[in-house]
């Protein structure tokens, strides 16, 4: 008997198995094969339509019971997890009126930051636990002002996963962490949030109904069936946004334990019990899978936007012809990269730099010493100098790490970029083999609230090394508050102007 888990992201529908009785991996598929694409009326827009997602998703799935030769009765479960802070509105039919605005549209950009000073930093950082900025909230408010003619036919308004448990099941609710990631959560008085819905002019009756992280939320009916081919009276036990998912897929649940992404952006995402918002502008505060107000769990999310972009760009734009090649190179430069000095942050603006476009830098770089070996070196340090400075953020917004764990991604695949990070932030960093769409098949079996077992199938599957902190620092520190000093220098340029 297997789980099914389906990861919706924007490039992408991701589908896997897992065995019900050991949580060991059976297969992974993603639909399409090439990105998926995106819709984009103007500069910064992005939208997709909901009912692509579903389309790819009955795809892999058929893919998937192919693949392992399985039938839709031996499907037992299903786990979602999804791109966050999405729009999907539908009317009293559940059809979409319009393409889902998604997590990369900057449109409502001005109206979260007009509602941040209208209602208070202080109401927002003690209740909303962030400013209402680009969120789903502000989204909902900007069709509300811009096409009023669709806000007045909105039955209810979704995330996008809350669509695709709605397109298996013809149930629309959602959850406490999903409507948190909207800003539509008020921690102050454990309860939507009433005030911010009031000040956009939002009517209540379009939130949905809330369910349970983990437990049954609702069941595969006849058309779902039809349409996915799971049987019906399947149950959806579980739904998050990817990066809660992706700490749940690494086992990151408890206060002190950290999830790092080191993709084509790089993200921390840090759990703890305290709803301290100090950081509100720079960092994200969202309901985790397992928030409850009497045992509160609050995921701070921190995004460092020029990461593995940053790498990428370089193997595109460099003689090399691989990521070990580059690899290679920048393990031959010793630490410091003899003082050329990489600020990676040429993917726009940065929000723990305060919202701040500063793009790329290179500098220090001397045309009859230094080669490409030196570059290589500056961009895998200037990437990890920037999750450092993040969990320096991190920490005086009171998070204090035991453990850091991460997927096996580019990044953390190298050495000098994982041992930087490791011996700075004095922590070690367990890698594991798992993806999103694993853990959300994994996490249908939490309705059982079993924990225990779920951590021990993720050790005993999935754990590939862990770096441990080198003793010598005094190197690495030294080449960290030289690349400091070289953003000081920018941030004070870009304050002065």
């Amino acid at each position: 008997m297997y789980y099914l888990g389906l990861d919706i992201g924007s490039s992408s529908i991701k589908a896997a198995l897992v065995e019900v009785a050991t949580g060991k991996s059976m297969g992974v598929v993603q639909e399409p094969e090439q990105e998926m694409g995106m819709f984009a009326q103007k500069n910064g827009w992005a939208e997709q339509k909901p009912e692509d997602w579903w389309l790819h998703i009955c795809k892999a799935i058929t893919r998937l019971k192919k693949q392992n030769n399985i039938s839709r009765t031996q499907i037992k479960g299903i786990g979602i997890s999804y791109q966050m802070h999405g729009l999907v509105l539908v009317d009293k039919a559940g059809t979409p009126l319009r393409k889902s605005i998604i997590w990369c549209d900057s449109r409502a950009v001005e109206i979260g930051n007009k509602a941040f000073h209208e209602i208070g930093e202080e109401t927002c950082a003690t209740s909303l636990l962030n400013s209402p900025a680009n969120f789903t909230a502000s989204k909902l408010k900007w069709v509300k002002d811009n096409e009023p003619e669709i806000y007045k036919k909105i039955y209810k308004f979704m995330l996008p996963g809350d669509y695709v448990a709605y397109r298996f099941s013809n149930t629309i609710n959602t959850t406490i962490s999903g409507l948190s990631e909207g800003i539509f959560w008020d921690f102050k008085n454990d309860t939507v949030a009433n005030f911010l819905l009031e000040h956009y002019g939002i009517d209540k009756g379009l939130v949905p109904d809330i369910v349970e992280t983990f437990g049954l939320q609702s069941v595969v009916d006849a058309k779902g069936e039809a349409e996915s081919g799971i049987d019906a009276g399947t149950p959806i036990f579980y739904r998050a946004g990817d990066q809660p998912n992706n700490a749940l897929s690494l086992n990151v649940f408890n206060p002190g334990e950290v999830a790092a992404t080191g993709g084509t952006s790089g993200v921390f995402y840090a759990v703890t019990d305290n709803l301290s918002s100090k950081e509100s502008t720079r960092v994200n505060n969202f309901a985790h899978v397992n928030y409850k107000k009497s045992t509160p769990r609050i995921g701070k999310l921190l995004n460092i936007n020029g990461a593995g972009i940053q790498y990428r760009w370089l193997l595109n734009n460099l003689a090399v012809s691989s990521y070990e090649d580059m690899n290679t190179l920048a393990s031959n430069i010793k630490v410091g990269a003899d003082g050329v000095c990489l600020i990676p942050f040429g993917n726009g603006a940065e929000r723990m730099l305060n919202n701040k476009e500063i793009g790329t830098r290179l500098v220090n770089l001397n045309l009859n010493n230094h080669h490409k070996g030196h570059i290589c070196r500056a961009a895998l340090e200037g990437i990890a100098f920037s999750f450092v400075y993040g969990m320096e953020i991190l920490k005086s917004d009171g998070i204090k790490p035991k453990v850091i764990r991460a997927g096996n991604d580019n990044l953390f695949r190298s050495e000098i970029f994982a041992n930087t990070v490791a011996t700075l932030i004095e922590q070690e960093i367990e890698i594991y083999n798992t993806t999103g769409a694993i853990g959300a098949a994994r996490a249908a079996g939490l309705h059982k609230g079993d924990f225990e077992s779920f951590g021990k199938a993720i050790t005993e599957n999935d754990h590939v090394m862990t770096f441990m902190p080198f003793k010598d620092k005094a190197p690495y520190l030294e080449a960290y508050q030289n690349w400091k000093n070289e953003l000081e220098l920018v941030l004070g340029k870009e304050n002065r102007e």
